[in-house]
């Protein structure tokens, strides 16, 4: 095989900057018509529209409307599971969790700014709260996350995730409760990043009391 020229090197690095750029131009231009017009009542030609390119254009970079939604979640999510994977080995599970959670929260600008404002996404985020039609994807992928990060959970504790149940009850009631604090929130009136912090950290503060049996004594 030829090594590549120079030019050769240049011109591919260029086109993909130029692919990078329409796909964060339309992730941005999705998340800003959903926001202000509704998830359902936006078109896929009124977002490539938006950015100058054809509908063709669009389905290259994302196979449905429902892709671009979540598009900018899926790199927060990111940010959780590579915070999770390198937490100290001897911290406790939830531990490790709760401050990989807070970890992600504390860094999403950094995350996801340079593909949309931090604003947009927490808007973003409250619509698809919102949504219907979106509800049963994002319940959906929840539970995928939710199984991925049960098997890191069982790798860093050298379990076998599917003869151990441990990691899939700590993490199912971990997921529990960050589904209750996204929907606390999602019905509030603030939507800031501080808001869904402080939210969260304040719900994940109650899984102990909660699971002690006797509820009465600790009122």
């Amino acid at each position: 095989m030829t090594p590549s020229t120079p030019r050769e090197s240049a011109l591919c690095g260029l086109r993909a900057r130029k692919k990078q750029r329409t796909r964060d131009a339309l992730i941005r231009a999705a998340l800003e018509l959903f926001t202000a017009q509704g998830y359902e009542a936006t078109t896929v030609d009124e977002i490539a529209a938006a950015v100058d390119v054809s509908q063709r254009t669009f389905f290259r970079y994302f196979s449905n409307k429902e892709e671009v939604t979540f598009a900018v979640q899926e790199m927060v999510e990111a940010r959780f599971l590579d915070e999770l994977s390198h937490r100290p080995a001897d911290e406790a599970p939830l531990t490790a969790l709760r401050s990989s959670v807070m970890a992600a929260w504390d860094d999403i600008a950094a995350s996801i700014e340079p593909i949309v404002p931090v604003e947009l996404h927490m808007r973003a985020y409250q619509m698809i709260e919102s949504t219907p039609a979106l509800i049963a994807a994002h319940l959906r992928r929840s539970c995928d996350l939710e199984e991925e990060v049960a098997r890191l959970i069982a790798r860093r504790e050298g379990l076998d995730a599917d003869l151990d149940p441990r990691p899939r009850v700590l993490v199912g009631a971990f997921n529990g409760v960050m589904r209750a604090a996204g929907k606390a929130w999602s019905e509030g009136d603030d939507f800031t990043v501080t808001s869904i912090r402080e939210l969260t950290r304040s719900y994940l503060d109650h899984i102990g009391p909660v699971l002690d049996d006797n509820w009465r004594a600790v009122r």
